[in-house]
């Protein structure tokens, strides 16, 4: 990487105040050129932060998507598997328990591998036995085992994120954040890929051949791969360095710990951001609405536009993935080189420009080729707004308080949109798919406003 271009990396935990300022300094930082933004890619943290964002990603539809798809085929009724999105506030509260995950020790396993990463490996040891215990449950016989089983997946996978958005930030410097981010994005949406449109092509594989109602024993055996492909972040985790240990004011009592746990993470925002950090927090709490209130039913348009497993998993595999990674690299990119709040912009626009592809889908009928051209554009979307929306709440983050503070973001983030989408398949089944899809981009307009106040606020990240 050019020196001239980019500041020489700084230690993995740079210090709280070298942080602070990179956030707050209204000063521009020089635009670095396109040969030294994707050469950014090729550094070791980078590369490590795709396999992390891997295990990140792996467990996600796993509990939304994918499950509502297997819940369908199994006879689930469509306003059921939307208030069992609701499984997904998990992530919406992770920041209830996010300072134990910044501050507390894990017996045995802090001491061999660290703070950041020991909590990484236990979240990965809760999301596989989880995963494991799902797919030993049939849903069409009892209901409840898979869904006591996926909300455990949520709080693992919840744990997990928390863990590693603090590792993320902490392993590099301000200026390398979006790539990490971009990185961070692709390995989560190839991952999505693969345990949404990659469960599908397994269970489709596992089916007895000639018997054309529901087999359990198919989703069986998604499920159980599934649980064996997080070994791949278990790896990475073992494999991966600590970020540089960051010495914590000590405390006198437990009323003194917990004020620096709990109170301080939220008081230093408020303090730093002041009357704009209400615009933030509006902005981080809605800006991914469309996409996620959306999705929850997709996968059950699927099935009931007449798609079969084989077809989902087929052209979200080839176009999906080569969508997510051109729109991730694009989105960072895009990010490091024009600033991370015209990407929010754009990503944004695309995102409820997505959505109404979807209900133009609805009228359309079985038609695979259509299915191509709207998940491809989903992909691309998605993947350019994530992309820059991480590297924004990263930015907005001190040193200090990481694993906290982008626990409230990231909580804040899912919490409104996750609640809507309960209320999906209700919405579904009183007005239909192509009204519920032009609803949902409509849900998307607020948000541009916001970014435009944002991005005249002091707030907005100078690069």
């Amino acid at each position: 990487m050019s020196d001239k271009t980019f500041s020489p990396p700084l230690p993995t935990s740079p210090s709280p105040t070298a942080t602070l300022a990179a956030q707050t300094d209204p000063a521009p930082a020089p635009k670095p050129g396109w040969r030294e933004v994707w050469r950014v890619y090729a550094e070791a943290a980078t590369l490590r932060m795709l396999l992390l964002g891997f295990s990140a990603g792996l467990p996600l539809l796993l509990v939304f998507g994918t499950l509502s798809f297997w819940l369908r085929e199994a006879g689930i009724d469509r306003t059921t598997i939307g208030y069992l999105s609701w499984v997904g506030l998990a992530y919406g509260f992770k920041w209830a328990w996010a300072p134990l995950v910044d501050r507390l020790p894990i017996p045995l396993l802090t001491r061999w591998l660290g703070r950041r990463r020991s909590w990484l490996l236990l979240s990965q040891a809760v999301i596989m036995t989880a995963l494991v215990c799902m797919a030993l449950t049939d849903p069409k016989v009892a209901l409840m085992p898979v869904v006591w089983c996926a909300l455990a997946v949520a709080f693992g996978s919840a744990t997990q994120d928390i863990a590693l958005d603090a590792y993320r930030i902490e392993s590099a410097d301000t200026q390398r954040q979006a790539a990490l981010a971009a990185s961070y994005q692709t390995g989560y949406r190839m991952a999505m890929i693969w345990s949404g449109a990659g469960a599908l092509w397994i269970a489709a594989r596992a089916e007895v051949v000639g018997v054309t109602s529901y087999q359990h024993g198919a989703w069986q055996a998604a499920y159980l791969v599934m649980a064996a492909s997080m070994l791949l972040g278990v790896v990475t985790v073992l494999c991966s360095p600590e970020p540089q240990h960051r010495e914590l004011p000590p405390s006198k009592n437990a009323a003194d710990w917990l004020k620096g746990a709990l109170i301080e993470p939220f008081a230093d925002f408020l303090r730093r951001y002041g009357k704009q950090a209400l615009l933030i927090l509006g902005l981080i709490a809605i800006y991914r609405i469309s996409d996620v209130v959306m999705g929850i039913m997709a996968n059950p348009f699927y099935v009931d536009m007449g798609y079969t497993k084989d077809e989902v998993a087929t052209v979200t595999k080839i176009y999906g993935v080569i969508m997510t990674l051109v729109g991730a690299f694009l989105g960072g990119g895009l990010a490091m080189r024009f600033g991370v709040m015209k990407v929010l912009m754009l990503g944004a626009v695309l995102s409820a420009a997505s959505n109404l592809l979807f209900a133009w889908l609805a009228t359309a009928g079985h038609d695979v080729t259509a299915l191509i051209f709207v998940i491809s554009a989903d992909n691309l979307s998605s993947g350019i707004a994530s992309a820059a929306f991480i590297a924004y709440l990263s930015s907005l983050t001190n040193i200090n308080y990481s694993a906290t503070q982008y626990a409230l973001f990231s909580s804040m983030m899912l919490l409104l949109p996750k609640t809507l989408a309960g209320y999906s398949g209700a919405y579904v089944d009183a007005f239909g798919y192509s009204n519920f899809f032009t609803a949902t981009a409509l849900l998307g307009v607020p948000v541009l406003l916001l970014i435009g106040l944002a991005s005249r606020s002091k707030t907005a990240p100078s690069q």
